[in-house]
C-alpha cells in the first residue's frame, strides 16, 4: 500500500471512531469507550511504524509531531464536558460542534497534507526532507505519532475525568443540559 493510502487510511480511521465514540450528549463513558482507542493505537502502531527515527531531523519531527497531538488531544478534552449522569449516576460525556470541527480540521489538514506530499508540493517536499536529512519513513511515523498522541490524550483525559465525576456532585440538572 502506498504511503499516502496509509496515512488516509490512518486519517479516516481516527475520524470516525473519534466522532462515533463522543460526538452528543449522554455519552456513556464505559470500558469499550476507553479501552477501544488503546487497542486501535495497540494495532496501528506495530503495523506502520517499523523503524522510527533515532536521531537528526527525523527525530525531531517525530517528536514535534507528537508534541502537536498532545497539544491537539488537550484541546480536545476541554472541549467535552463529563458529568454524572442524573439517571444513572454514571459518568457521560458530551461534546458538540466546537469538537467535531477541531477533528474535523485537523484530520482534513493531516489528509491534505498527506495528498499534497504527492501531488501538490512533492518537490519542495522532496527538497525540504533531502535539506534536512528526513527519511519518508519519519515524515509518516511522524503524521502517524500525531494521530496516536491526539487520540491517546483525549482518551487518558476522558477516563480522568469519568473517574472522578463519580465523585464530584453535579453544578446543575438536566436543564444546564
Amino acid at each position: 500500500m502506498s504511503t499516502i493510502g496509509q496515512a488516509m487510511i490512518i486519517n479516516g480511521a481516527v475520524l470516525i471512531a473519534v466522532l462515533e465514540a463522543d460526538l452528543g450528549p449522554h455519552r456513556k463513558i464505559g470500558k469499550l469507550r476507553i479501552l477501544r482507542p488503546l487497542l486501535m493505537t495497540a494495532a496501528i502502531v506495530p503495523l506502520f511504524i517499523k523503524s522510527p527515527a533515532t536521531h537528526g531531523s527525523g527525530l525531531a519531527l517525530e517528536l514535534a509531531a507528537v508534541v502537536a497531538g498532545l497539544a491537539v488531544g488537550l484541546l480536545a478534552t476541554t472541549l467535552t464536558t463529563v458529568y454524572t449522569s442524573p439517571t444513572t449516576g454514571k459518568p457521560v460525556s458530551r461534546a458538540g460542534f466546537a469538537y467535531a470541527a477541531l477533528w474535523i480540521v485537523v484530520i482534513g489538514a493531516r489528509a491534505a497534507f498527506s495528498y499534497g506530499s504527492e501531488h501538490w508540493f512533492a518537490q519542495r517536499l522532496g527538497r525540504w526532507m533531502a535539506d534536512h536529512q528526513v527519511t519518508p519513513a519519519a515524515l509518516t511515523d511522524a503524521l502517524l505519532l500525531m494521530a496516536v498522541a491526539m487520540t491517546l490524550t483525549r482518551t487518558i483525559g476522558l477516563a480522568t475525568r469519568a473517574a472522578t465525576a463519580g465523585r464530584r456532585v453535579p453544578a446543575a440538572g438536566p436543564a444546564a443540559e
